[in-house]
């Protein structure tokens, strides 16, 4: 069932979300893009989820970097929605594997969506300079606000889904640095929280 948390979106994103969950459902048994048991939910755990860190964000934000897109969640959502809604708004996808990245490509190229997708480490490419920064699932708090850090502009916005463990990583991340933080409430998981994190510093 093709649910997005009640969001509205129009025909023709829907259809290029379709087109998404159906190349994703057709290649994940060759490379493993997300747990085989989350596939009968990928419409609220996966596309729902992502939909909700777009939303997050400024609409007039002109650069925007998925660090680790993986399977292309949040990035490839944000790619597909941001193409209609907010088309000024230019989409990074940084994943190092070659088959991601290769995955990645087929679906902007299937969708009929552009955003540049970057094979490459975080930390070994040059600082991207960009508005918003969005990762799921990379890493803990403490390490992901260091590859903000390195390729966030003057005054970006990180929105960052964490799961039940999140304050904790908060915690953890203000001994290393100082920044601000506001915590949205997940629609698709009550143990989840999206952080979004600005006038982030090294202590």
């Amino acid at each position: 069932m093709n649910e997005l948390a009640g969001r509205d979106v129009s025909r023709e994103t829907q259809q290029r979300l379709t087109i998404f969950a159906d190349l994703l459902a057709k290649w994940n048994p060759k490379i493993n893009l997300v747990a085989r048991g989350t596939m009968d939910q990928v419409w609220t755990r996966h596309i729902a989820d992502s939909a909700q860190v777009f939303d997050l964000a400024p609409r007039n934000a002109r650069s925007w970097a998925d660090l680790g897109s993986g399977g292309g969640f949040p990035g490839l959502v944000v790619a597909i929605l941001a193409a209609e809604e907010s088309p000024h708004t230019k989409v990074t996808l940084v994943e190092s594997d070659g088959r991601k990245a290769v995955f990645l490509r087929t679906v902007l190229r299937e969708t009929g969506v552009y955003a540049k997708v970057e094979t490459a480490r975080i930390e070994r490419l040059a600082p991207m300079n960009v508005d918003v920064i969005s990762a799921r699932g990379l890493a803990p708090l403490k390490d992901l606000l260091g590859y903000v850090d390195r390729h966030a502009a003057p005054n970006a916005i990180a929105v960052l889904p964490k799961g039940a463990s999140w304050q904790k990583e908060v915690d953890i991340a203000t001994k290393s640095w100082t920044f601000t933080h506001q915590i949205h409430r997940s629609e698709t998981d009550p143990s989840a929280v999206i952080l979004t994190v600005g006038d982030l510093s090294h202590v």
